[in-house]
């Protein structure tokens, strides 16, 4: 089994462990966990670069559809009238 590795960060701003630490007290963590779950996410992004459908569609993950949405493709698209 792997060691985890350690990481030392030096001349970090004042604002920027003030605003760690915010973050790592909404999410009910450790700062120590909260850097690693940013860096996790930012590593992890990098590898797999996401289509702009994707990253749309991630922001709606929780919302929890219970129907499929059709798809469009193939339909003619009707523009919206703002006229009453």
């Amino acid at each position: 089994m792997r060691k985890p590795a350690q990481l030392v960060v030096r001349n970090l701003e004042a604002e920027v462990k003030s605003r760690l630490q915010r973050r790592a007290a909404q999410n009910g963590w450790s700062m120590e966990e909260e850097v690693r779950v940013i860096l996790r996410n930012v590593v992890n992004a990098e590898e797999r670069p996401l289509g702009l459908g994707t990253d749309i569609a991630s922001l709606f993950m929780k919302v929890g559809l219970d129907s499929e949405i059709p798809e469009l493709r193939g339909q003619t698209l009707q523009a919206a009238s703002f006229e009453e």
